[in-house]
């Protein structure tokens, strides 16, 4: 089956599907994006990663495509004719395209609007939950503004092309002072040896993270407490757990950083136990 895009206004063939040239996301990273997760036919945390959008376009200056009711109506058909019951959805959307240059095309700019959705593999993402994943550390280089969900992603593909090459899935960025800011396309999570349940605080520096969100209505629902508090390099290293969290893996352990072993070098029951809980507390939308 051929797989279909939405594009400005058109269901295409993924295949064929195009933008202009000139399109401001192609030539100046102008456009912002959501990734969601699908499953079980459902749609998960579609109310706060279009509230996230929301943000997004308007820190950029961005006026909205189209309305959100009608956003969401394409949403759920791309989905539809592209059969996926668990898989994701992409959706960029940028600020037109315009002849080039710096300052802002005309207000009458059209944005370009993408929707993307496939399926993806139940039994990959099985397997790194079953064995965990490692992940290596890379120096905070970043512009200061990551909370936006901005197509700017070049230095997130450099340190994740960095993981790859040292055999690991994850690179996490690290401030100078040895504080853990979160990773190349996740938040960060270590249950210290205090056995407390950490992440950093999301007020500045990092993406306030969707699953990240939910995954307080999680904890609370099994009584789990969260500290919203800093944490080092060292402090991971010596965690009992450390764990990652974003809507395209919900959860995966990390039992192994920078190649020395986390706890046992298992995944942790912590995470374990988020895991299993989530969908089921997580806001579903049927597609």
């Amino acid at each position: 089956m051929s797989r279909i895009a939405y594009v400005n206004g058109a269901y295409q063939r993924h295949s064929e599907a195009a933008v202009h040239i000139e399109d401001r996301g192609f030539q100046l990273a102008d456009g912002v994006y959501e990734v969601c997760e699908i499953r079980h036919g459902y749609i998960v945390d579609l109310t706060r990663h279009l509230d996230r959008l929301d943000r997004s376009l308007s820190e950029l200056r961005m006026a909205w495509p189209m309305t959100r009711a009608a956003l969401i109506l394409i949403i759920r058909e791309v989905a539809r004719r592209n059969r996926v019951k668990n898989g994701l959805f992409y959706l960029q959307v940028t600020r037109g395209a315009a002849r080039r240059d710096h300052v802002f095309p005309a207000a009458d700019t059209p944005s370009t609007i993408v929707v993307t959705a496939k399926r993806t593999d139940a039994s990959v993402i099985a397997k790194k939950n079953a064995s965990g994943i490692s992940a290596i550390t890379v120096p905070e280089n970043r512009w200061d503004r990551v909370d936006i969900k901005s197509v700017g992603l070049l230095p997130n593909v450099l340190a994740r092309q960095a993981a790859k090459e040292q055999g690991a899935q994850e690179a996490i960025f690290v401030e100078t002072d040895g504080t853990v800011k979160e990773g190349a396309a996740t938040n960060v999570w270590i249950v210290d040896k205090e056995g407390r349940l950490r992440t950093r605080h999301a007020e500045h520096g990092i993406l306030r993270g969707i699953t990240r969100t939910t995954l307080k209505d999680v904890t609370a629902a099994i009584g789990l407490e969260i500290v919203e508090q800093a944490f080092s390099v060292e402090d991971m290293l010596e965690a009992r757990e450390v764990f990652i969290t974003a809507a395209t893996s919900i959860c995966f352990p990390v039992v192994a950083v920078n190649g020395k072993t986390i706890a046992n070098g298992h995944p942790g029951s912590v995470s374990q136990k988020i895991r299993e809980a989530f969908f089921d507390i997580a806001e579903k939308t049927a597609i």
